[in-house]
């Protein structure tokens, strides 16, 4: 059955629609002749008010559907691609519900974070979603208290053996020097531009009385 609206051009043909069930159709009013895109989207809007809306709530998953505005073109003025799009349309929720269980029978219990619906310039449909079986994120929470102490433990770590080395390191100085100290035979280096800069170093470093100072340095005096 058809029926014009001669005002408008919009033609109205009762036509069957399939239905998520296998051989079971239904009939519905599928409306076409749209003077633009426009003025048919917003009569699919009002029968349909999730599709080119942005964000909805299906079965508490924040859902997305978008049709290309090419492929709406396509269906204004063609009532098989007008009827394929809205027995479409109208089959979303139900598969956001039948997604929602499924995805709760899946290893570790997850649930569905969201889920969106895509329609390109050609009607083929891409139905993208994410799930977690960490929903309340008490699990990551978890795991970030524990990363968190374990780097804490290895930068104790670290701390230590730092502490360890400069203490080995000034252990093994003052074993140096007492050796040094002990010993009757050293000898003492001066570098230097001349020879008149040796004697001052020299001389500095007697009057100085840090004799001591030099044995650390391994007696390598250097200007």
């Amino acid at each position: 059955m058809e029926i014009n609206n001669v005002d408008s051009g919009v033609i109205s043909q009762i036509m069957d629609l399939k239905t998520s069930t296998p051989g079971v159709t239904r009939k519905e009013v599928i409306k076409t002749g749209f003077k633009n895109i426009n003025d048919y989207s917003k009569y699919l809007q009002e029968k349909y008010s999730y599709m080119n809306t942005g964000k909805t709530s299906m079965q508490g998953v924040p859902v997305t559907v978008s049709v290309s505005g090419a492929f709406l073109k396509k269906c204004m003025d063609n009532p098989e691609k007008a009827a394929f799009l809205e027995e479409n349309l109208v089959a979303i929720p139900e598969c956001i519900k039948r997604s929602v269980e499924y995805t709760k029978t899946m290893p570790g219990n997850p649930v569905m974070t969201y889920c969106n619906v895509l329609f390109d310039d050609n009607g083929n449909i891409t139905m993208i979603s994410g799930c977690t079986n960490d929903p309340d994120g008490k699990i990551a929470r978890e795991n970030a208290k524990r990363k968190a102490e374990e780097k804490n433990v290895e930068e104790e770590k670290a701390i230590k053996r730092r502490e360890e080395k400069k203490r080995a390191e000034k252990k093994q100085a003052e074993i140096r020097i007492e050796n040094l100290m002990q010993s009757n035979d050293y000898s003492v280096t001066f570098t230097a531009s001349s020879v008149e800069s040796i004697s001052q170093i020299m001389a500095q470093r007697m009057m100085a009385g840090n004799i001591s100072t030099s044995l650390i340095s391994g007696f390598d005096f250097k200007v």
